[in-house]
């Protein structure tokens, strides 16, 4: 689990191509990496990985087919700068939102616009992930915390103050730009938990009418 915080902006050493899937490198910069060990988890651009070699402060990390159908991590080339955040422990505050790092597609930036000192910038998300983005609901873009200032649609606004802008890489943003997205984690358990209610009670009135049509109190309309 993590918090959407940005803890340092990275960058990305070297891509090796692995039978299909992908192994990077990143330089952790000002990331705390002396208590972390090979099987920790790390957020890159918000997608959890699993550091499996650290060396000073580079780190390397496995991607799998799945992950790079799903995210932008496929798009990374050496150098670019990639949001970086330790998973969440007892003894940090939540800052943000419980953010899990498994990412659900990605949105395109379709406006950026300055307002005060602030940016806001305008995405787009398919569709189907439209149900979960609410006003004043949290969202988690390239790993960062975010609150959605408005909705229309599929399409969401979020404000970027000058902290967000100096602690993460969304000041390199631009148009056209695809990125993590992963929405509430609440808001997705939520709708499972109320599909899984409306398909029970669905069952149990199914049961309730059979039983009643066996005990003959009620004739079944479907044998007539």
């Amino acid at each position: 689990m993590f918090t959407g915080i940005v803890q340092a902006v990275g960058s990305i050493v070297r891509r090796e191509q692995r039978d299909g899937d992908l192994r990077l490198v990143v330089d952790a910069a000002e990331l705390d990496l002396d208590c972390a060990t090979a099987g920790d988890s790390i957020a890159v651009n918000g997608v959890c990985l699993t550091a499996i070699e650290l060396d000073g402060r580079r780190f390397a990390a496995d991607v799998s087919r799945e992950t790079l159908d799903k995210t932008g991590l496929g798009r990374l080339e050496d150098g670019d700068p990639v949001n970086l955040e330790t998973a969440l422990t007892l003894e940090r505050a939540l800052g943000g939102h419980l953010v899990s790092g498994h990412v659900d597609g990605l949105a395109t930036l379709l406006e950026r616009e300055t307002a005060a000192r602030s940016i806001r910038f305008r995405f787009e998300v398919a569709p189907e992930l439209q149900r979960y983005i609410a006003v004043k609901g949290s969202v988690t873009l390239d790993g960062v915390s975010l609150t959605v200032n408005a909705v229309d649609a599929n399409r969401f606004d979020v404000n970027i103050v000058p902290h967000t802008q100096a602690q993460t890489i969304f000041r390199f943003y631009e148009v056209g730009r695809r990125v993590n997205i992963e929405v509430d984690l609440l808001a997705r358990y939520l709708e499972r938990l109320l599909d899984g209610n409306a398909e029970s009670a669905a069952e149990r009135d199914r049961r309730f009418l059979q039983t009643l049509i066996e005990s003959g109190f009620m004739e079944d309309e479907q044998a007539r």
